[in-house]
């Protein structure tokens, strides 16, 4: 498997061990099996955006913690250029950039999320997560097939969404080519996003 999967794993299995939670208990935060979680820990899977966000946040670490294996060190402002956010490829060829990676103590985490548009997965069920807290999305090129809960819609070049995402919610790019779009995710009134 890949070696950058190995080291996310490696960390999440010392910070797990060393906080001495249970892998059951991560299982049940993660709404899987724990022999399904175990193999996320021990590299067997690739791990997705949600996976991280959660753990990360079950740690009381920062996601970049996970990612990189450093901490955010900035607290006045951070500058990224074009092109230079921290990558995280994860969800079926998802590609999330974190534009405030190495801001510590962020009340919000924002992403540069591009969509590969996929003909069988535009016309297919939309696989949806949660996480606590909430989300604003704004499309900046494409088209993007948003469900939430049991509510679906198309949503356009400047076009937005603003939601809880405790709810159940998923997207998939449309209109036969990908999709590109701005992802805020706020913490949640308590402080936490997992």
């Amino acid at each position: 498997m890949d070696e950058k999967i190995q080291e996310i794993a490696q960390r999440i299995r010392g910070m797990r061990e060393d906080l001495a939670i249970p892998a059951e208990e991560m299982a049940r935060l993660l709404e899987m099996s724990e022999s399904e979680y175990l193999e996320y820990e021990s590299g067997k899977r690739d791990f997705t955006f949600t996976f991280l966000y959660k753990a990360a946040t079950r740690f009381g670490l920062d996601i970049s913690d996970l990612v990189t294996g450093t901490s955010p060190r900035l607290s006045v402002y951070t500058h990224v250029k074009k092109g230079h956010g921290l990558p995280i490829e994860r969800r079926k060829g998802f590609k999330y950039q974190s534009l405030a990676y190495l801001f510590k103590n962020r009340n919000a985490e924002p992403f540069l999320v591009e969509a590969p548009y996929d003909e069988k997965a535009e016309k297919g069920e939309i696989a949806l997560s949660s996480h606590k807290g909430q989300e604003f999305d704004f499309i900046l090129s494409g088209s993007l097939r948003m469900r939430i809960n049991d509510h679906e819609f198309i949503m356009h070049e400047g076009d937005c969404v603003y939601y809880d995402s405790s709810n159940k919610h998923g997207m998939v790019a449309t209109g036969g080519k990908d999709c590109t779009f701005l992802a805020v995710v706020i913490k949640d009134f308590d402080g936490r996003m997992d």
